[in-house]
């Protein structure tokens, strides 16, 4: 019984502290552009990579040096909203047909993209610290990567039905404002 009530402490605040966070976003924002289920697998994937370093790494994540770990996030989103922002007009008119880009193009992007962001982050330090203070790494490991996996399974259905009923361009120049703020914001630390 205390395993199941430790499990359900770790799964609740990582789940909380992953709502509003970067990586939910770009899954979201990955979602109104691509195919939800390779979004959905490579986010899952990138996540459940996260869960294991942290684990793995323990207390030594929390040591890395915030500070880079948010200005290389922030770049990754800046160049990302660049790519989105200025891509021509005509390949946008195929490659926002979520048919049109392959499943394999679209699941390496949400893994990658979250596999970055989620570096340094709240809910992976928090899952180091879980790990390093309980001594059960798969409890911590399931509990963590269960609460990711949920939040990034309610970004992409709320991106896949936002992206469905939006124009294709403008979703384009939204998300490109929202991976750039969020380029911004962590640069300058506030995420």
């Amino acid at each position: 019984m205390a395993a199941v009530r430790l499990f359900f402490s770790i799964f609740a605040v990582i789940f909380v502290a992953e709502l509003p966070d970067k990586t939910t976003l770009a899954s979201l924002v990955m979602a109104t552009r691509h195919r939800a289920l390779p979004v959905l697998l490579g986010a899952c994937g990138a996540l459940a990579l996260q869960s294991l370093i942290a684990v793995a790494a323990g207390s030594l994540l929390s040591m890395l040096p915030q500070r880079v770990v948010h200005i290389g996030s922030g770049a990754l989103f800046l160049v990302s909203a660049l790519v989105m922002w200025f891509r021509h007009e005509h390949e946008s008119e195929v490659k926002d047909k979520p048919d049109a880009v392959t499943f394999g193009k679209s699941f390496t992007l949400a893994f990658g993209v979250v596999f970055v962001a989620e570096w340094g982050d709240l809910t992976q330090i928090a899952t180091a610290g879980f790990a390093a203070r309980v001594a059960r790494p798969a409890l911590v490991f399931a509990a963590a990567t269960s609460a990711l996996w949920s939040v990034a399974t309610i970004a992409v259905i709320v991106g896949h039905r936002a992206g469905r009923l939006l124009n294709p361009n403008v979703t384009r120049k939204v998300a490109a404002v929202l991976f750039a703020l969020a380029g911004v914001a962590l640069i300058a630390g506030l995420l």
